[in-house]
């Protein structure tokens, strides 16, 4: 017995000696892998006929004879084609008793078979993927799901294979709808949110996986459905940010002055590569074309009809399928509220649900608020709102509540006004206005928020002294009237107002239009040799194109001036007839023009000229983006202005922005108490990456220290031994005249240029 086991033991010794042998010269050692392969086909059916009687070496031959034929069954692909089936019925029928490293060994070796291209994409997928949900193992599966993963993977590196996507996409939604209630639905969520993070399922069929998943009846499947379409995108975007960072972190330069410098070792020459080869993939994605990635919630096929089965599944029964804790409920609220203000969708039935929710001793109230926000727009009828209002109002903001729940309200009322401005009420705007005086900055901050936010959108609503230069100005133009229900600004250039002044400031009028237009047509006349804009001459006869026959013609230009001025006071007759500030009863002398003549002058004035009136030249579209620029830059300038226009953005945040518990909370989150591991750190003295307030050369000796580089001289000798430095010392007192006069030099110099970092 123990030389057959020596025996065994050197035949498995040369295996690895033969599988070289074989890949170099398959044809000289076709009857050694003849021998071994029947020796496998023996031993598979020893295992088959009695599976749990067979010895430990009889296991540990059969692995290394799988190992090896799967390594060499790509040179004799006549021998071995029934080698993958055979592994094939191996893990399938027997996976739940294989020794472990057995079972490992054969999933490898069919990947391996798939990468030689012995086993089809679609064979393995179907092998693994049912392999992943009845095994028991925790190994095995993670194992199985990292294969998958990797397979779907390498199959779309080159180019999108639909086939093999479908075959998944289909596999995974099966799961899910066939069987509702049992959680085997969690893997296909699971591969389903992986690859979409590596940006390899982009498509509406990935997003209809995880709608399916949603409006299961398990709470773990419903949870990570739910999970995928409120945090997915970002994850993908900081996959993306990752793989960006790792390869902007190459000097290239860097690397060429060390491998000049230093020994040439084959180590640094492989790094060298591995660096360059970097650089030239990212100077390949540079040049290649932007891929459009949408949003999961973009990419639904019916929004209004998946919120509504989300609310009445999961929200609104008093039986429902699924039993939800108090944060998968919310995490599903969160969800149909962000369906619901992106898509402006409409379901009256969810704000009645906010109700018993909004107090401030329910757990997850910031959520909750959160989620409110979330799902208004502003074609949400403001009588629905406006009790959710009032209740924040009464339960949050008074004198008597806590300074982070008057904070809170505030906020929330903010939030939900800022989409939809007409919930609001004079009354209880001038009351809450009224809390931009406590003691609290946290309310401070909150009140004085709603207070800007209605000094642009409803300034008539604020008292006189409330309203501000701008909103009051505003106002006795006609200006800011405020928004109406169901109201929608029409599209325009980005910055053409700013043309338009820049234009009235330097005096160009059409005379310069037409003399620009003649120098770009010169210009790209010498510039192209053939083409161009061809100028067609008629026989004198002049034709007019006109929408109508009774159209009068153009007047003269000075008839447009003295049109112009006109104009002008009539609009200054307006503006001075409409006062809103004027005593009641005053009479009004001027004649006042209907309402609706005054909305059209005013929506006249917002929307720029130059866009209806004229055809832009390419100079002006360049001086359109020089002027975006400067504005870009003196927005971001440290001044009032740049403070102004910041709180503008801050109050203009796009309604398509989500709302977090961080918003509501505000300041009141940053006087919250350390927590226990914060406490653990302080005491330990481990800094803070976010609090970290030592000085920038001890973060700069810290980051030597870590980086393995050495310190300067001067820091070398503060911390010298007081004995090494006696000598020093004693030299000191020994200066000769002309030392001492090269110090002190020295030393006047150094104070009047500001020290050694030379301040002044």
């Amino acid at each position: 017995m123990k030389r057959k086991v020596a025996a065994l033991e050197k035949v498995d010794a040369d295996l690895p000696n033969l599988q070289h042998k074989i890949k170099i010269d398959p044809s000289s050692y076709r009857e050694d892998f003849v021998s071994q392969y029947s020796q496998y086909a023996s031993m598979l059916e020893l295992f088959l006929h009695s599976p749990t009687t067979t010895d430990d070496t009889g296991l540990v031959r059969l692995r290394d004879l799988v190992d090896f034929i799967s390594h060499v069954a790509d040179c004799y692909p006549k021998l071995t084609t029934t080698f993958a089936s055979d592994l094939i019925k191996l893990i399938e029928g027997h996976h739940a008793t294989l020794d472990i490293e057995l079972r490992d060994k054969v999933v490898g070796s069919i990947v391996l078979l798939r990468k030689k291209g012995l086993v089809e994409p679609e064979t393995l997928l179907r092998t693994l993927w049912p392999l992943l949900i009845a095994t028991p193992s925790k190994t095995l599966r993670a194992l199985l799901f990292t294969k998958i993963v990797s397979e779907m993977r390498n199959s779309n590196k080159k180019s999108t294979n639909h086939k093999l996507n479908r075959v998944m996409q289909t596999l995974c939604f099966d799961l899910i709808a066939q069987d509702p209630k049992s959680s085997k639905g969690l893997w296909a969520v699971k591969l389903t949110r992986e690859l979409w993070k590596r940006q390899v399922w982009t498509d509406a069929k990935a997003v209809s996986i995880m709608e399916a998943a949603a409006l299961g009846e398990n709470a773990k499947v419903v949870t990570g459905g739910v999970r995928f379409f409120l945090g997915a995108d970002q994850e993908r975007e900081d996959a993306a940010d990752e793989v960006s960072d790792d390869e902007e972190d190459v000097d290239m330069r860097k690397l060429r002055h060390v491998a000049g410098i230093n020994k040439k070792t084959p180590k640094r020459d492989k790094e060298l590569r591995a660096a360059a080869a970097k650089v030239k993939r990212k100077e390949k994605k540079k040049n290649a074309p932007t891929v459009l990635n949408f949003s999961a919630l973009h990419l639904l096929n019916d929004p209004q009809g998946f919120a509504e089965k989300l609310f009445q599944r999961h929200l609104q029964p008093s039986q429902p399928k699924v039993r939800l804790n108090l944060d998968q409920k919310l995490f599903v609220l969160q969800l149909v509220s962000r369906l619901v203000g992106l898509h402006k969708l409409t379901l009256i039935p969810l704000y009645s649900y906010f109700l018993k929710f909004l107090t401030p001793r329910q757990p997850s109230v910031t959520g909750f608020l959160a989620s409110l926000a979330q799902a208004t727009h502003s074609l949400v009828p403001p009588d629905v709102l406006e009790p959710l209002v009032q209740k924040i109002a009464n339960e949050f903001v008074s004198e008597a509540a806590a300074a982070e729940v008057a904070s809170a309200g505030l906020n929330g009322i903010r939030e939900v006004c800022m989409r939809q401005p007409l919930t609001m009420t004079e009354t209880l705007l001038q009351d809450l206005v009224m809390y931009r005086k406590s003691k609290d900055k946290g309310v401070q901050m909150a009140a004085r928020g709603l207070l800007s936010l209605y000094r642009d959108v409803g300034a008539q609503m604020l008292k006189k002294k409330d309203r501000g230069r701008d909103a009051a100005l505003g106002l006795r133009a006609g200006e800011r009237q405020g928004p109406r229900f169901g109201e929608v600004d029409g599209g325009g250039i980005e910055g053409l107002e700013l043309l338009e002044q820049w234009r009235e400031e330097q005096g160009i009028g059409s005379d310069e239009d037409e003399q620009a237009w003649k120098d770009w047509e010169a210009q790209s006349d010498d510039s192209e040799s053939s083409g161009g804009w061809v100028n067609v001459e008629s026989d004198g006869e002049e034709i007019d194109i006109s929408d109508s026959e009774d159209e009068k013609p153009k007047k003269a230009p000075k008839a447009d001036g003295l049109a112009q001025k006109d104009s002008d006071k009539e609009n200054k007759t307006v503006r001075f007839a409409i006062d809103d500030d004027q005593a009641p009863g005053a009479v009004n002398r001027n004649t006042e023009p209907a309402e609706p003549e005054i909305a059209l002058k005013r929506e006249e004035a917002r929307i720029s000229n130059l866009a209806t009136t004229r055809i832009l030249t390419p100079a002006d579209l360049s001086k359109l983006q020089e002027l975006r620029t400067q504005a870009a830059i003196t927005a971001n300038m440290p001044s009032a202005k740049r403070r102004k226009l910041q709180q503008q953005a801050a109050i203009a945040r796009h309604v398509d922005d989500e709302v977090t518990a961080d918003h509501i909370e505000g300041l009141a989150k940053l006087g919250l108490k350390a927590t226990k591991e914060e406490k653990i750190r302080m005491a330990k003295g481990d800094p803070d990456e976010k609090n970290d307030h030592r000085s920038t050369t001890a973060r700069r000796v810290e980051k030597k220290a870590s980086e393995g580089k050495s310190t300067t001289n001067k820091e070398k000798a503060r911390k010298k031994n007081f004995l090494m430095t006696l000598g020093k010392a004693k030299h000191k007192g020994k200066r000769s005249l002309v030392e001492h006069r090269k110090i002190l030099k020295a030393h006047v110099d150094r104070s009047r240029k500001g020290g050694r970092r030379g301040n002044k």
